[in-house]
């Protein structure tokens, strides 16, 4: 059975870099929004793990956060897994979201492909 998995990136080309990576392995349908707002709406596609941009306002100004996603898909769904990714290489920031329910933390860096290859192993 293929897995869902909803990338929230409001960066259209890194979301579609990571998802023709995420393709690669196969058994995987992969779904892009560029808000959280868009993602809260389509939980009902039931997602098996949500990829999570800590900023989410480059597109819209008006955009909630990724943290603030966090906490409405945790008043949601406490056990959905969510990995948030960020450029933010701040440790008050990796701490805080992991607080709120994250997963993982991963930084957008050169190895962040590679860092969530590792982290779906183990989630999915």
């Amino acid at each position: 059975m293929a897995k869902n998995i909803f990338i929230v990136e409001d960066d259209n080309f890194f979301g579609q870099m990571l998802k023709e990576h995420l393709l690669k392995k196969g058994g995987r349908n992969i779904s892009i929004f560029t808000t959280g707002e868009d993602c809260l709406n389509n939980l009902d596609g039931i997602p098996h793990l949500i990829i999570l941009d800590y900023n989410l306002d480059s597109v819209n100004n008006d955009a909630a956060n990724g943290l603030k996603i966090l906490e409405m898909i945790r008043k949601k769904n406490q056990l959905l897994p969510v990995v948030m990714l960020s450029n933010q290489e701040q440790y008050s920031i990796a701490l805080q979201t992991i607080q709120k329910g994250a997963e993982q933390y991963v930084i957008k860096d050169e190895d962040a492909f590679e860092n969530i290859d590792l982290i779906l192993e183990g989630i999915l």
